[in-house]
């Protein structure tokens, strides 16, 4: 089988060296010549030409950051691979937009499946990804064998736009863990208690979830490099948000949290973790970070 990789970031980049070990003759291609360079040093082939890439391809894969980047991949899938060609991309980005691209594949015969990831970069690198799919159910059972390549759980979720949906009910609820997080960690601050103490007991309790664990041993030690930016969030929560009023469902919650992102921004922590958003509340309760 012969595939083509769009995107090769940093959740890109380790796919499609998964995808690769499956044996699968690979090419890939970026809008950023420093992340095709960081890609010839991993040992992948960087197609000269993306157009022929795509018409050599019996299938295509993309991890893209955004919609405008979506839509132009879709366009160029529709015009230069073969009819009856697979697109799967694991982006995050609108439902307006996802549509979108799955009518542009349609009209050109491309099987469209859309594979939105939960996980980070270091799971990515793992193969520890959980992938959330919807799109034709026979273009899915044919590529499932390739998705699992990037992690044990594979959910199949409907025809249609489901799994960009789904990817945005997580991010919301990893958004509001951070949120809550900020609350919690400052009231015990400025209550006297030892900020490694709330972290040991956190882990050890009701509220110990795979995120808090997964951040307990960073943020333990005020460590706020990231794994997902500031910024990363807050085009997620854009996303979310215009869901939400796609949908006319109130998320008040979610809009004061997309508030505080925009006040650890502010602070200069943009390129910092999400969880930068506990430093913000730090500050408006007048504690030092």
């Amino acid at each position: 089988m012969r595939l083509h990789f769009i995107g090769v970031g940093k959740m890109g980049l380790p796919m499609a060296l998964h995808l690769r070990a499956s044996g699968a003759e690979l090419s890939v291609s970026d809008f950023d010549a420093a992340r095709c360079s960081l890609a010839t040093e991993q040992g992948l082939t960087v197609a000269p030409d993306t157009a022929q890439a795509l018409r050599q391809a019996n299938g295509v894969f993309s991890s893209l950051p955004h919609d405008a980047a979506l839509l132009k991949v879709a366009e160029q899938v529709a015009t230069h691979a073969k009819p009856g060609t697979f697109w799967v991309d694991t982006s995050t980005v609108s439902l307006t937009a996802s549509a979108q691209a799955a009518q542009i594949c349609a009209a050109a015969g491309i099987e469209h499946v859309r594979t939105t990831v939960s996980g980070n970069n270091k799971m990515a690198e793992a193969a520890q990804l959980t992938v959330l799919a919807s799109g034709p159910r026979t273009t899915y059972d044919r590529v499932v064998p390739l998705l699992q390549r990037w992690g044990p759980n594979q959910f199949y979720l409907g025809e249609a736009e489901q799994a960009r949906l789904m990817k945005l009910v997580i991010n919301l609820m990893i958004a509001q863990t951070s949120a809550m997080l900020g609350e919690a960690l400052t009231l015990g601050r400025k209550g006297g208690l030892d900020w490694h103490d709330m972290w040991r007991v956190m882990g050890a309790s009701a509220v110990a979830s795979p995120i808090v664990k997964a951040k307990s041993a960073q943020l333990s030690e005020r460590d706020f490099s990231a794994t997902f930016t500031v910024n990363q969030m807050i085009k997620d929560l854009d996303l979310i948000l215009g869901a939400g009023s796609e949908h006319q469902v109130s998320l008040p919650q979610t809009a004061l949290t997309r508030q505080l992102m925009d006040a650890a921004r502010a602070h200069g922590d943009a390129e910092a973790d999400y969880a930068a958003i506990i430093k913000a509340t730090e500050r408006s309760a007048g504690l030092s970070t």
